[in-house]
């Protein structure tokens, strides 16, 4: 038997210390939030997701009283990306989240598994790493893909 052991690089930033490319997609992604429905959880998530034509295109996470029909704002945002930019590849994806007070969230947060995989398919579709921003209220994580969320990830597709 052995270990193995699993490190995510993560790189802890301030929003100043972001790219003005990044401050716009955190921007987005933040915005996103007010579009979110969230009449059950009142946990408002917004994504946004630069693509290589050039286009942001933004996700806000859709609540139905049938849960399972509910939609993240993750999934939302690259299912509409794929259906209306299918020629572009994913280039980075920012998320953005505002908690059940109605004040952004303190710490960023992560998407869940089901967006981890979804977005996993459409890095894998661009040939390269799509750089991820977790956003939180005075601090960022950048990721350098979305792999680096989903180590053990199911990628024989």
């Amino acid at each position: 038997m052995k270990n193995i052991d699993i490190v995510i690089p993560i790189i802890s930033a301030r929003y100043s210390e972001l790219s003005p490319e990044q401050q716009r997609l955190i921007d987005e992604a933040r915005l996103a939030t007010r579009r979110s429905y969230a009449p059950y959880s009142h946990f408002n998530v917004g994504a946004a997701i630069k693509l290589s034509d050039g286009a942001i295109v933004t996700g806000a996470n859709q609540e139905n009283a049938a849960f399972p029909s509910s939609t993240c704002a993750e999934r939302t945002a690259c299912y509409y990306a794929g259906a209306n930019h299918p020629d572009a590849s994913f280039e980075i994806i920012a998320i953005a989240a505002r908690g059940t007070d109605g004040l952004e969230v303190e710490q960023p947060i992560p998407p869940c598994g089901a967006c981890r995989q979804a977005l996993l398919e459409y890095e894998k579709l661009a040939g390269h790493d799509v750089e991820v921003l977790l956003a939180g209220r005075d601090e960022i994580y950048i990721l350098p893909s979305v792999k680096s969320l989903l180590p053990l990830s199911f990628t024989d597709f």
